[in-house]
């Protein structure tokens, strides 16, 4: 069984795509992981699960049995056994405006795997948001030719299974897609193709197969090698860890560009790495951000590598136990959820980093290191949490006093995660007795009380700050930046 993955952006009313970089190099890893996560350990399909991949709630849906069955081949070969194709191409044909249905159709390419029977993913950059649409898929080259789905704003992905080829030949499918209620055909085309907008259309075909049984896992890897996959993999779980891990933003934060800050020279993150900088890194609270500054398809060109020293080494074991036990007590707490348990369990064994073995190999030391620097973003947001939340619980706190408070800001697209960042700022009342105040800012109180219309009264500002530090991606390797005076820590009068 294969799958056949398109990734659906803005469309336009018509137009010929052709198969264009993905501008998320986790998409495919993510839809794998998606459909590892469908599925209990007793092959049941998951509360969330069918609302996820557009099944509707009729008890005899095509795609119900079909996501279980993906689900538990998935879970059975440990995500091994998938591999990525790029098809030629896919064209949107165009619906007039007195007709029902919007015709799709798309070109796919010579490939011996066609004859094996495929299911068709739709994969929604991001999820419609005005309630549930009803929609039909019609088309010979489906199996049944008429199936269903209900997409609303927790869907991500539609399941539509094939018909398997003839042979090695091309083939065009061309699949009717039609809203069950006339009413909401408009939604339809919204949803689809962007409506009457003239927005672009940006479609991004891929082939991704998967062994339907435990017994084939034959990899036919096109431009990725095995270490390459695993880098790739561990890095997006990396990211579905910091969504799983971190506290929620109730609200869209303003958007920080990153290239907008002050930084420091980057370092390289290889062999030629300084043990003394590693060390300072190692030692250090302050949070991390993961990005890609550029993306292309062999991305990443080679996986990362560290040497550290033995005694390095194990104190980088001793760190990751340590946060690895203050997030599991989180998650006893209820703080954080369970799932995040999972996801740090598969980084451990993708990392294949074991404390006590001073032989750990290069990139084993740098996926440790990466997991490192994410469980203290986590640690440390969750620990700021707690200490704001005890400042303004504190009996006697005489009103809004100079203090720490949140100043959450979101990042830019390219960032692998966190999504946000708590930056920290300074706020409340510098009144006698000042806080953190030195004797310029008693000065300062002492000219106001006076009635010094001239002079300001002493203000609540950062004394001391954390930097940021950025790890970043491009076509050259991996290189950590740190972005001075970012995070505020410590507050006074001034």
């Amino acid at each position: 069984m294969f799958l056949l993955i398109l990734l659906w952006s803005s469309f336009g009313p018509a137009a010929t795509v052709s198969a264009a970089r993905q501008d998320d190099p986790c998409f495919v890893d993510d839809l794998v992981a998606a459909l590892h996560d469908a599925t209990g350990k007793d092959g049941e399909l998951l509360a969330g699960s069918p609302a996820s991949f557009g099944i509707c709630s009729e008890s005899d849906s095509s795609s119900r049995p079909v996501l279980s069955e993906l689900s538990v081949g998935i879970q059975r070969n440990d995500r091994r056994g998938v591999e990525v194709l790029d098809p030629a191409a896919v064209v949107l044909v165009s619906d007039e405006d007195d007709q029902e249905s919007i015709m799709v159709t798309f070109d796919l390419p010579q490939s011996q795997l066609l004859k094996m029977k495929p299911v068709l993913v739709l994969a929604f950059k991001s999820p419609p948001t005005d309630g549930e649409l009803g929609v039909t898929f019609s088309s010979q080259s489906l199996q049944p030719n008429t199936q269903s789905a209900c997409i609303s704003g927790r869907t991500l992905y539609i399941l539509l299974t094939g018909k398997s080829s003839e042979g090695n030949v091309e083939q065009k499918w061309n699949i009717s897609v039609q809203a069950k209620s006339p009413s909401t055909r408009e939604n339809l085309k919204d949803v689809l193709i962007g409506g009457k907008s003239g927005s672009d259309v940006r479609l991004t075909p891929l082939l991704l197969f998967s062994a339907e049984t435990g017994t084939d896992t034959r990899l036919v890897w096109v431009s990725r090698s095995f270490f390459q996959r695993t880098s790739l993999s561990f890095l997006c779980e990396l990211r579905r860890f910091l969504d799983a891990g971190l506290p929620q933003q109730s609200a869209e934060p303003p958007l920080l560009r990153l290239d907008s800050l002050q930084a420091l020279p980057p370092l390289a993150l290889d062999l030629s790495t300084s043990e003394s900088l590693l060390a300072e890194i190692i030692n250090s609270s302050a949070p991390t951000i993961f990005s890609f500054s550029s993306w292309s398809s062999s991305f990443p060109v080679r996986p990362g590598q560290l040497a550290l020293s033995p005694a390095l080494l194990g104190e980088l074991g001793q760190r990751l136990e340590a946060n690895e036990q203050q997030i599991r007590e989180l998650i006893r707490q209820g703080m954080v959820p369970q799932r995040a348990s999972e996801k740090l369990e598969r980084l451990r064994r993708l990392s294949a980093f074991q404390k006590q073995d001073s032989s750990a190999e290069g990139e084993s030391q740098y996926c440790a290191f990466l997991l490192l620097k994410a469980l203290q973003t986590v640690t440390r947001a969750y620990n700021m949490q707690r200490k704001l939340r005890a400042a303004r619980a504190d009996p006697s706190t005489r009103g809004p006093i100079c203090g720490l408070g949140s100043l959450t800001v979101s990042l830019e697209k390219l960032v692998l995660g966190p999504q946000s960042a708590d930056l920290n700022n300074c706020r409340g009342s510098c009144a006698i007795p000042l806080i953190n105040g030195n004797n310029h800012a008693v000065l300062l109180t002492y000219h106001t009380e006076q009635g010094d219309v001239n002079e300001r009264g002493p203000c609540c500002v950062p004394l001391a700050y954390d930097p940021l530090e950025v790890i970043d991606w491009n076509d050259e390797g991996s290189f950590l930046t740190s972005k001075p005076d970012m995070v505020a820590k410590e507050c006074g009068c001034r």
